[in-house]
């Protein structure tokens, strides 16, 4: 079992530290995907990076900007560009004093669980170990595609973390959805973090992940037995997705089970690959699936 994290007070509007260089604004802007809200988060003191500047809201934007004055934005970088996430980053800039804007742009526009943001295009395409510095803060690009195909997590050096963005978030598994979506990467990033040994996870969702190395095991042991459990349904023979999810996901949120169909797209192409599953014709939503 995943040993999920989860908070009560969001403080929307509100600065709250979290480590010494790390603090969080959170967006109002709650629901199935988001949890609370989107957490932006300002790293460093005097001159800062900013790390998702969420969703447009001008709210979130009077927030941000109370919670920036009297220190200078050096950086404004986005993991991904799912509507939640990037849509308020070029606006932030220009309030700011226009400090590039980092990230990826979304090669396949709306083919994820969540909008994307199909306007955002960054001043630096982030490249895989970039690293991004200011006045006692270190960045490094971790390209981490699975949930999106464009995700970046960011690793703080000096404090041994990172901003796993929707990569691995504290209160829920994330959606793996195709075709921008795919498991055989999710698995490939997630050992990527894995290896690095980080001493906390900070999602854009929900709080800080503290005892990682446990939670990372539990998420991918969660991944595999989502497999065994399609592997089991298909021995009682032909499925298709939408027969799956409901006995797979029965005591999941009903509002979530159109994301959970994605992601067992996404384990059944990744099943696939590896030679255990067939689909009868052409792979895709409206499958019917079967044992190899």
């Amino acid at each position: 079992m995943i040993p999920f994290v989860h908070e009560i007070d969001p403080a929307y509007g509100r600065a709250v530290g979290l480590t010494p260089l790390v603090r969080r604004v959170t967006a109002e802007n709650p629901g199935p995907f988001t949890y609370l809200g989107t957490g932006t988060y300002i790293v460093g003191r005097g001159q800062v990076a900013v790390i998702d500047p969420g969703p447009d809201l001008p709210a979130h934007l009077d927030a941000l900007l109370h919670a920036l004055k009297g220190e200078t934005v050096a950086a404004i970088l986005t993991t991904h560009t799912h509507s939640d996430h990037s849509p308020l980053s070029h606006a932030l800039a220009e309030r700011t004093g226009k400090p590039p804007v980092y990230g990826r742009i979304d090669p396949m526009v709306g083919s994820s669980e969540a909008a994307s943001d199909t306007a955002f295009r960054p001043d630096i395409e982030v490249a895989d170990g970039q690293r991004v510095a200011g006045r006692g803060w270190t960045l490094e690009a971790v390209a981490t595609p699975g949930h999106a195909s464009n995700h970046v997590c960011y690793a703080l050096l000096e404090e041994n973390l990172l901003f796993s963005g929707d990569h691995v978030m504290g209160w829920s598994t994330t959606v793996v959805s195709p075709p921008d979506g795919d498991m055989s990467d999710y698995y490939a990033s997630l050992a990527k973090v894995e290896a690095r040994d980080f001493s906390m996870l900070i999602p854009t969702h929900g709080p800080p992940v503290t005892a990682v190395r446990p939670f990372l095991a539990a998420y991918r042991t969660h991944r595999l037995d989502r497999e065994r459990q399609i592997l089991a349904e298909l021995q009682a023979g032909p499925r298709r997705i939408i027969e799956m999810v409901p006995v797979m996901y029965a005591a999941v949120d009903p509002r979530l089970h159109p994301a959970a169909a994605r992601s067992v797209l996404a384990h059944l192409i990744h099943l696939e690959r590896s030679g255990l599953v067939v689909a009868v014709g052409e792979t895709g939503p409206d499958s019917v699936f079967r044992l190899a």
